[in-house]
C-alpha cells in the first residue's frame, strides 16, 4: 500500500462512533434463500432471441458544474471509508471539470459516480475474491443506481446522497473511526480495517429488525433486534478442510429430535456403524444413512430450519464440552451453537407464539421428531470479519483461520496477488 494512500487515510477525521452494538435500519423484506443451480431434467427459462434488438442505452445526463465539483471533492474524502480515490480517477473528473466540454463532463462524471456509489453500496472486493460468498445484496436492485444518477445531477448533494449509501452497522463506524486513529499499528493493520469495512459493505445496508448473525473467526452467534444485542452465544465453525461458507437464509423454525441425514461426503465413515440406519433403494442397495434421534445423535436435540443448498445450518451438539475448547473450528461446516435451546424458546415463543420452553421440554422427553415454525421467519447471515473495532478505536483480531483476508486485501488494493505491489491507474 503506498505511503500516500496510508498518509490520506489517517489525515481524514472521522465523526465519533456509537456504542459497539448490532444495528439495524428500519426492516427491509428478510434476504432470499439462494437456489441451487437447475439439475438434469430442470425446466431452463427461454433465452433472449439473438435477433431481438438490444436495450437502447441513453446518453449520460448532463451534469452541473457545482454538482462534479461537489463529486470531485467527495472522491478525495473516500480515504476515510477504507477505499483509494485513485480508483475513481479523480484527476480525470477534473480535467473533464475544466475542459468546458459539457459531453465530455456527462461521460466522466456518470461514469466515476456510477463506480463509487457502487463500491459503496455493494463493495469494492468482487466475484472470487469474496470466496464462498453467497448472500444477496438488493441496495442497488431495480434500477436504483439510475434513480440515485438522475437524482443528483438534478438537486445536487453528492455527498448527502453518497454517505446514505453506507453501512448503518456501528460495527462499519467503529472501524471508520479506527482507521482515523491507527497509526501504531502500521500497513498491516490498516489493512485489516480495510478489508472488513468493504465486507459490510457486501452485506444488506439493513440487516432486519431482527436476525442471527454468525461472525465464523469470532465464533459466537448473536440475536439482533431493534439493535441491540438480545442473545449472544458461543459457536463451532467449520474446519479448515470443510469451511462453513458465507450465507444469507431464513430461518422458518427448528426440528425437535431431529434425525440426521448424513450427507455423502460422510457416508463412509458411518456405513455399518451401530447407531445408523440404511436408507435403500427398491433394488436393495444403500443409498444413504441416517442416525436417529437420541443422546448420541450428532445435531444434538434441536436443528433450525434454514433451507439453502450448501445444507448448512444452526444445531445443538451431543458433545457440549466443546463449546469450552479454545478453537472452535472443528465440525463439517455447519454451525453448533451453544445453549440452542434458549435461543429457540425464544424465536417460537414471539409474536404470540404457542412454544415455549415447557412446551419444548415436553416434546424432546417424547422423543418424537416434530418441526415447529416461527411466526415470523428469522434472516440469519453467516459471515467473516477477521478484525473488529472498539469505539476508541482500540482493534479486536480473530483468527484468519481459512486465510481469505489476503486474498480480500489483493483484491482491494487491485493487485494480481496477496503481497504484490499496489499499481494505481488515474482512472478506470
Amino acid at each position: 500500500m503506498s505511503t500516500r494512500f496510508l498518509l490520506t487515510t489517517l489525515l481524514v477525521t472521522a465523526a465519533a462512533v456509537p456504542a459497539l452494538a448490532q444495528v439495524a435500519a428500519p426492516p427491509l423484506a428478510p434476504p432470499p434463500v439462494i437456489q441451487p443451480a437447475p439439475g438434469p431434467g430442470t425446466a431452463v427459462p427461454a433465452q433472449p432471441d439473438a435477433l431481438a434488438p438490444a436495450p437502447v442505452e441513453l446518453p449520460p445526463p448532463a451534469w452541473p458544474l457545482p454538482v462534479a465539483q461537489e463529486l470531485a471533492a467527495y472522491i478525495r474524502t473516500v480515504g476515510s471509508e477504507g477505499l483509494d480515490p485513485r480508483d475513481y480517477g479523480p484527476d480525470r473528473l477534473d480535467a473533464a471539470i475544466r475542459s468546458g466540454n459539457p459531453q465530455l463532463l456527462a461521460e466522466v462524471a456518470t461514469r466515476t459516480f456510477r463506480q463509487l456509489a457502487s463500491d459503496l453500496a455493494l463493495g469494492h472486493v468482487r466475484g472470487s475474491a469474496r470466496h464462498q460468498w453467497f448472500v444477496t445484496d438488493p441496495d442497488l436492485a431495480g434500477g436504483r443506481l439510475d434513480q440515485l444518477l438522475m437524482q443528483t445531477v438534478t438537486r445536487g448533494g453528492v455527498t448527502e446522497m453518497m454517505r446514505g449509501l453506507l453501512p448503518t452497522h456501528p460495527q462499519y463506524g467503529a472501524l471508520r473511526h479506527a482507521l482515523t486513529v491507527e497509526q501504531a499499528g502500521g500497513a498491516a493493520a490498516i489493512g485489516k480495517i480495510r478489508l472488513n469495512m468493504d465486507r459490510w459493505r457486501w452485506l444488506p445496508r439493513d440487516l432486519g429488525q431482527r436476525y442471527i448473525i454468525v461472525n465464523v473467526p469470532g465464533e459466537h452467534a448473536t440475536l439482533v433486534e431493534n439493535a441491540q444485542t438480545r442473545w449472544k452465544h458461543r459457536a463451532i465453525a467449520g474446519a479448515v478442510k470443510t469451511p462453513t461458507p458465507q450465507l444469507s437464509v431464513n430461518a422458518t423454525g427448528v426440528i425437535l429430535n431431529p434425525w440426521w441425514e448424513v450427507p455423502k461426503s460422510l457416508a463412509g465413515e458411518v456405513a455399518g456403524k451401530r447407531g445408523y440406519v440404511a436408507v435403500k433403494g427398491k433394488d436393495g442397495k444403500v443409498q444413504r444413512w441416517r442416525q436417529p434421534p437420541g443422546p448420541g445423535n450428532a445435531l444434538g436435540k434441536i436443528k433450525f430450519v434454514m433451507q439453502n443448498p450448501h445444507a448448512i445450518y444452526l444445531h445443538d451438539t451431543n458433545n457440549r464440552s466443546l463449546f469450552d475448547a479454545r478453537a472452535r473450528f472443528l465440525s463439517h461446516g455447519c454451525i453448533r451453537t451453544e445453549n440452542i435451546l434458549d435461543l429457540a424458546a425464544e424465536l417460537l415463543s414471539d409474536d404470540g407464539g404457542e412454544y415455549n420452553s415447557a412446551k419444548i421440554d415436553e416434546v424432546l422427553a417424547s422423543g418424537k421428531t416434530l418441526q415447529a415454525n416461527f411466526v415470523r421467519p428469522v434472516p440469519v447471515y453467516i459471515v467473516y470479519f477477521s478484525t473488529a473495532a472498539l469505539t476508541d478505536g482500540q482493534l479486536v483480531q480473530y483468527n484468519d483461520l481459512y486465510k481469505r483476508d489476503g486474498r480480500v486485501l489483493a483484491a482491494l488494493n487491485d493487485t494480481g496477488s496477496p503481497g504484490k505491489p499496489a499499481t494505481k491507474t488515474a482512472a478506470k
